[in-house]
Formats: structure tokens, C-alpha cells, sequence
């Protein structure tokens, strides 16, 4: 269709949309401009498998992390890197940040140990970062490590292995203040290890004693709010932890309240058949601020792209009926390696930002008023009404307005970006 007659057709659904919406309370200008200032944080291992850039560096191990497929075209530096999440940036509505592993440190082909890593090794990211004006949240990388392989690391009985990766940890602080005090934006910092058992311990007290020993060495250090924020993240089990994880969710739950941190959600780190939606309110009620994981998993945690489905939505929904948008931060977490890499980060975060919007538009205020007077027929009933009003239209105004394509137009991006630049790169 001709790009004139597409934007007149998107504003014209758009002001039927308008109205419609506003006939329930809901202005839907506003909404969009609430939007555009809800940043989401794109992970960088999506775009070559996990691999990172570290000298030498083994296959992917531990925690039951695992990319699946073959898919032509998988960033094989951080040139490669940054220029495929530009690519997906510029098709995703709103401004947005990027993720990174401590394993993505650019060493030019030295051999440099996680426990020596520092922000002179991240300067290309920086760089590129100021160009595109964006954040940078951080990960401490606990996994493909020789010092990983039994299992165990800020919780191992071994006092060396543990010196070793506190001392990782630390330096990966510094790295993530520091990120965020050049870029002028509070770096997330996320600690996640991948430390558990594949059968029964029979002392499950004493791993769970050493992690809250060592992450009370790393979190000695005190550095300003407006440059780090840090997170520990829980997981329910994982290849190889199957029968025991030492940091659960109640684990994590009890030391970031205690330690008032941050508290990470992920979608994928549950049972099956747990959402983490109703998770929310109980622990704002307690925790500073929460870093929600946006990933999808199929009967295990498999972090399968974001799609739009009932759990984003819930998630998305709770966010907004608690009003925490400014004590919650939102990061990408899935790998997929059997389609096309940008696609996958393009699909996922415009999943979330639709799943976002959706709930943006939710005339909240009307829905508690009826609750409050006890007329949950009312509720009930508007609840159905609002799942067929034209949210679609809504959704490609934004994008008009963000200068995206609408739609399906950005496969036609990706689809030249693949001919053009991915084809060339091999399997």
C-alpha cells in the first residue's frame, strides 16, 4: 500500500479509536505519551547465542541455559553485535536501553579473567550507547566457566572458587556504576547464579548460608542510586539443579527485602503454570524497586521469544493497576537461535510494548470504583467489553508517530538487513 494513503488510513482509525476510548474515560494521547517514556532493556545474547566475546571461551554451560538451532547470520563480535541491535532498535516504537553480560567485555583477542574485568574493556559499548543515547543495564556472567563446572559458585564450599566470583561480582559493580554515571542513567546490575543440584543434597542450609555470606561481601560497597541499581534474580531449577537451586525465590525474596535491593522476576523461573503477575503487589508493598524478566516458557524454562499472550498481558495489567511504572524496570530475556536473531528481539519487545499499551488503555479507575461498591457484574462485564475495543489502532498510531514501520512493513527491514548484511556472515 502507498505510504500516504497507509498514514492517512492509520490516523483515520486512529481518531475513530480515539473516541471510542474516550467514551470510557480514557484519553488516548496521554496513553501514547506514557508510552513513549516506558523504556525496555533489549538483551545482547540473543543476538549470538550466549556466546560473548571472551578469548578462548568453551561451549555455552551451566544452569540449563541452551540456544537451540542454526539460524545463518549470528553476530560473531561487537561490531557485528551493535550494528544488528541498532538495526532492531530503529524498528521498535519509544527509545530504549540494552543489556549486557560481563562475557561481552571486548578484549582484542587477550585472555583477561572475569575477576580482572573492567570499564576500559566495555568502551566500544559505551561509545556506541552515547551515540544512541541510551542506558546500559549489567550482568555478572556465572556460567561457561571452568570455575562453574561443579555446580557451585558464590555458594561453593571451595573458599577459592568463592573468592573468585565475589571478586567477579564486585568488579561487575564498578563496571555498571560506572556505565551509569557516564551515560547519565541508573544501570541495572542483575546477579543470577546458576549454583544448585541435580539430586537430593543432604544439607541444603549451609549453600544457602555461603550465597548470603558472599553477596553480603559484594554488596559492601555503596554506590549512589543514580548510577547502580542492584538486583538478584531467583530460578526454580535448571539442567543440572533439577532436585535443588540455592537461590529460590523465597531465598531472594528474604534477602532483598532485608537488604532493600532490588528484586528480579522472571517470567520463565516458575512452574509452568505460575504467573508472576500476582507477584507484584505483595512485594511492592516491601521492595524498592523490581526487574522483571520478559520471557516465555514452554514447559520448562526454555525463554521462548515474547509473545503477546495472557501472562504479558496480566503482567502488564498489574504493572499498571499498582501504578509502579517508576519502580519497575523491564529487560528482554530469551534466546532463539532458530530464526532470524532481530526478529526475535523486534517480536519480543514490540510484544511487550503492545501488552503495555493494552493496559495502558484499561479505564482502571472506572473498574475499582465498581469493584469498590461491591457491583462485580459491572466489573466482570466491562472487563469483557474492553478486550474488543480497537487497541490495534492505538497501536499503529504509535508507531506512526515513533517513526517505525507499521505493522508487518519492518519484515520488509529485516528481510533486506538478512540479503544484505547477515547472508554475508555464513552459519
Amino acid at each position: 500500500m502507498n505510504h500516504t494513503i497507509l498514514e492517512a488510513k492509520v490516523r483515520d482509525g486512529y481518531q475513530t479509536a480515539r473516541e471510542i476510548y474516550a467514551a470510557y474515560g480514557v484519553d488516548t494521547d496521554q496513553v501514547l505519551d506514557q508510552l513513549a517514556g516506558v523504556q525496555i532493556s533489549l538483551h545482547c545474547w540473543q543476538g549470538d547465542d550466549v556466546g560473548g566475546f571472551e578469548a578462548g571461551a568453551g561451549e555455552l554451560s551451566g544452569g540449563g541455559i541452551l540456544a537451540t538451532g542454526n539460524y545463518p547470520g549470528k553476530a560473531r563480535n561487537g561490531e557485528e553485535l551493535r550494528q544488528d541491535l541498532g538495526t532492531a532498535l530503529g524498528l521498535i516504537p519509544g527509545k530504549h536501553r540494552v543489556n549486557l553480560h560481563a562475557s561481552y567485555a571486548e578484549t582484542g583477542g587477550d585472555f583477561v579473567e572475569r575477576d580482572q574485568l573492567t570499564i576500559d574493556l566495555f568502551q566500544n559499548w559505551l561509545a556506541w550507547a552515547e551515540g544512541q543515547g541510551i542506558g546500559l543495564d549489567f550482568n555478572p556472567t556465572f556460567f561457561s566457566h571452568p570455575k562453574a563446572a561443579a555446580g557451585f559458585t558464590l555458594s561453593s564450599r571451595d573458599p577459592a572458587i568463592r573468592s573468585f566470583w565475589i571478586r567477579h561480582a564486585q568488579c561487575c559493580r564498578e563496571i555498571a556504576a560506572r556505565m551509569g554515571a557516564r551515560l547519565g542513567s541508573p544501570c541495572v546490575n542483575n546477579i543470577w547464579v546458576p549454583d544448585g543440584s541435580k539430586d537430593l543434597p543432604a544439607d541444603r542450609l549451609v549453600h544457602r548460608q555461603l550465597l548470603k555470606e558472599s553477596l553480603d561481601e559484594i554488596l559492601a560497597v555503596s554506590y549512589d542510586r543514580a548510577q547502580l541499581v542492584d538486583a538478584v534474580e531467583s530460578k526454580l531449577f535448571g539442567i543440572g539443579s533439577e532436585s535443588y537451586v540455592v537461590g529460590s525465590h523465597e531465598f531472594y525474596m528474604g534477602y532483598g527485602l532485608s537488604r532493600q535491593i532490588a528484586i528480579c522476576l522472571d517470567m520463565g523461573h516458575f512452574h509452568p503454570t505460575e504467573s508472576i503477575a500476582d507477584k507484584l503487589s505483595a512485594l511492592l508493598l516491601f521492595a524498592p524497586h523490581l526487574l522483571l524478566h520478559v520471557s516465555r516458557g514452554v514447559r520448562w524454562d526454555s525463554d521462548h521469544v515474547v509473545i503477546l499472550n495472557d501472562d504479558l498481558i496480566a503482567l502488564a495489567h498489574e504493572i499498571k493497576r499498582c501504578d509502579a511504572w517508576n519502580r519497575i524496570s523491564l529487560a528482554l530475556d530469551f534466546f532463539d537461535a532458530s530464526i532470524n536473531r532481530i526478529s526475535a528481539w523486534v517480536i519480543g519487545a514490540r510484544a511487550t510494548l503492545k501488552a503495555l499499551l493494552y493496559a495502558m488503555l484499561e479505564p482502571t479507575d472506572r473498574l475499582a470504583a465498581e469493584e469498590a461498591r461491591g457491583n462485580l457484574g459491572n466489573r466482570l462485564a466491562l472487563l469483557e467489553e474492553l478486550k474488543t475495543l480497537p487497541f490495534g489502532a492505538v497501536w499503529h498510531q504509535y508507531c506512526l508517530t515513533q517513526n517505525v514501520p507499521v505493522g508487518t512493513a519492518w519484515l520488509d527491514h529485516v528481510a533486506a538487513y538478512e540479503r544484505d548484511v547477515l547472508a554475508k556472515r555464513g552459519r
